[in-house]
């Protein structure tokens, strides 16, 4: 039998570097902006989203309701990474179909957006970039079919550089195959759905509510919950009706990158 491997218990020295290097990362990363829902930013490795990184968001299917949801999901981090008087957010496609009041309503009223539109993936691409290198706005959106590994690359790299948070929202191109499938460099992926609300009452119109997945993270695991969708300051809530219920455990995804 072979004998056990020995390994030398790092010394307090050793430690205090290690634990400088991974705060020096941290900060390298930009100010962290936290979702301010306990079941989210207590799941996420940095307690909230990194202001100088690259994070992505997809819908759950290519129906409309799930692609309006993820719009809106975006719309509410950009709206309060842009949550400062004069900071304005650059938002970068190739097909114009936003609509003004429901990003509003999501907390990023139309004085806020800068729009960029480009004629294929690479322009939107290139001008989101652009857009975290000059370093003074909030954040920048892109909304793309296709982005490969080399271009998330640059574009964490320039978040990085700049302090400015980037939102790529990957559409869907194909139907029965998750955007996210493609690889990427990004800290935080997303993957956005509908889910039924509850019915109300009286006659009306309740809040919306989603399935949020957490696909992948650096440096933590993989999660899922339902949360009602973003109000006028874009933030999230726990279900009104069970605000203490028990958050969905943490489960490996099918379709994980």
């Amino acid at each position: 039998m072979l004998p056990s491997p020995s390994f030398d218990r790092p010394d307090a020295e050793q430690l205090a570097a290690l634990r400088t290097a991974l705060a020096g990362e941290r900060r390298a990363r930009g100010p962290v902006l936290p979702f301010d829902v306990v079941a989210i930013d207590e799941r996420l490795a940095d307690a909230g989203l990194a202001g100088g990184g690259l994070h992505e968001v997809a819908a759950a299917s290519a129906a409309l309701s799930d692609d309006a949801a993820a719009t809106l999901f975006l719309t509410g981090i950009a709206a309060r990474f842009a949550g400062k008087p004069g900071l304005s957010v650059l938002w970068a496609l190739s097909r114009f179909d936003l609509y003004a009041p429901g990003l509003e309503q999501a907390g990023l009223p139309p004085d806020r957006i800068i729009y960029a539109q480009g004629r294929r993936d690479a322009d939107v691409l290139a001008l989101a970039e652009d857009g975290l290198r000059h370093g003074t706005l909030a954040c920048v959106v892109a909304e793309v079919k296709s982005a490969d590994l080399t271009i998330t690359r640059r574009l964490q790299l320039a978040a990085s550089d700049s302090e400015t948070p980037m939102l790529l929202y990957r559409r869907h191109r194909t139907l029965g195959r998750c955007p996210l499938d493609m690889p990427s460099t990004a800290m935080t992926r997303w993957r956005i759905g509908c889910t039924p609300s509850l019915p109300l009452p009286h006659p009306g119109v309740g809040r919306a509510r989603w399935s949020v997945e957490l696909v992948r993270q650096r440096g933590g695991n993989p999660f899922s919950l339902e949360v009602e969708a973003c109000d006028a300051t874009g933030r999230l809530a726990l279900p009104a009706a069970a605000p203490d219920r028990a958050v969905a455990p943490a489960r490996a995804l099918s379709h994980a990158a």
